[in-house]
């Protein structure tokens, strides 16, 4: 990244590493001291959920809460359905052979039990039924934001706080304050690059931040630049804001108006459903003027906030 007037490089993507799912026995066979006993309190929907109940339901592989079927082995021990199939359906306490025996009483105390969301610590204060936190976990507002970088595959999560210090001082990414922008792109042998990506700018803009990205890609058979703006926010917050985006050049200017995009959208997301300023590579070579070998893109915007 650079500021303004200066030239950036491109980054091409990677494509993501496969996962590694080897197993890691992370808990030993419990001893026999007592767990604790449930509590039953008036006007409760279910049972709150204790440090022993909570102790057995944990998978002892993957150390996730178990959620239906769960299974356990001739011994008595239970895994989540997920690990029977990475641990290819030997115990990882006893290593007996596990068949398809499912532990119901477990099921059934799981059914009645009430847990606070895993993101209690960063703010969310809700109770859910054991079986229905799940589905609310995967879209609480108080869970973690992944890296907004695009130019590389990024697994940092956290606040926004801690990844705007984390594009700063590892991505060096440039920081703006401002609502206007003006950047300047300069590529030489632009025909050579077919997929790159840039994140260009962090704008601190009414309290909050905003990225601008540029990108590099085939619209179907034809070369095309798009540049967009994504919020280090939620979508419904980022819905408050509207952005302009401006290239041209020649006598001649290319227009976008829209929202900007929640960060919990990935860049390859927004890129995909084309909500951005999209240039084709002869236009923007156009705009360039000279010989058109060489691509000199001003690509200039406003954010404001709607009333």
């Amino acid at each position: 990244m650079a500021p303004a007037g200066g030239t950036c490089k491109e980054v091409h993507e990677p494509y993501p590493a496969a996962a590694d799912y080897s197993v890691v026995i992370s808990k030993q066979e419990t001893t026999s001291t007592p767990a604790k006993s449930s509590i039953f309190s008036p006007g409760q929907r279910g049972i709150c959920s204790s440090a022993g109940v909570d102790a057995l339901l944990e998978c002892p592989v993957c150390t996730n809460f178990m959620y239906s079927p769960i299974y356990q082995c001739l011994n008595g021990h239970t895994l989540c359905s997920s690990c029977k199939i990475r641990v290819h359906n030997i115990c990882p306490i006893c290593r007996s052979e596990l068949g398809d025996i499912r532990c119901l009483a477990l099921e059934k105390v799981a059914e009645s039990l009430e847990l606070p969301c895993r993101y209690k610590n960063l703010g969310c204060r809700e109770i859910f039924q054991y079986f229905s936190k799940p589905s609310h976990e995967q879209q609480c507002q108080f869970r973690p934001y992944n890296c907004p970088y695009a130019g590389s595959e990024c697994s940092i999560t956290g606040d926004i706080p801690m990844l705007v210090a984390h594009l700063r001082e590892d991505h060096k990414v440039d920081m703006h304050n401002g609502c206007t922008f003006n950047h300047r792109y300069v590529k030489s042998n632009p025909q050579e690059v077919e997929n790159a990506t840039w994140m260009l700018t962090v704008f601190n803009c009414f309290g909050r931040q905003f990225c601008l990205h540029f990108e590099a890609f085939q619209l179907g058979m034809a070369p095309v630049y798009m540049a967009f703006l994504r919020f280090m926010g939620e979508e419904y917050e980022a819905r408050k804001f509207s952005y302009s985006l401006e290239v041209g050049g020649n006598g001649r200017k290319l227009t976008w108006v829209g929202k900007p995009r929640s960060i919990r959208d990935g860049h390859r997301k927004v890129r995909d459903s084309q909500d951005g300023l999209i240039i084709q590579r002869s236009l923007a070579l156009y705009f360039s003027g000279g010989d058109r070998q060489e691509l000199k893109l001003r690509v200039a915007g406003n954010i404001w906030k709607e009333e």
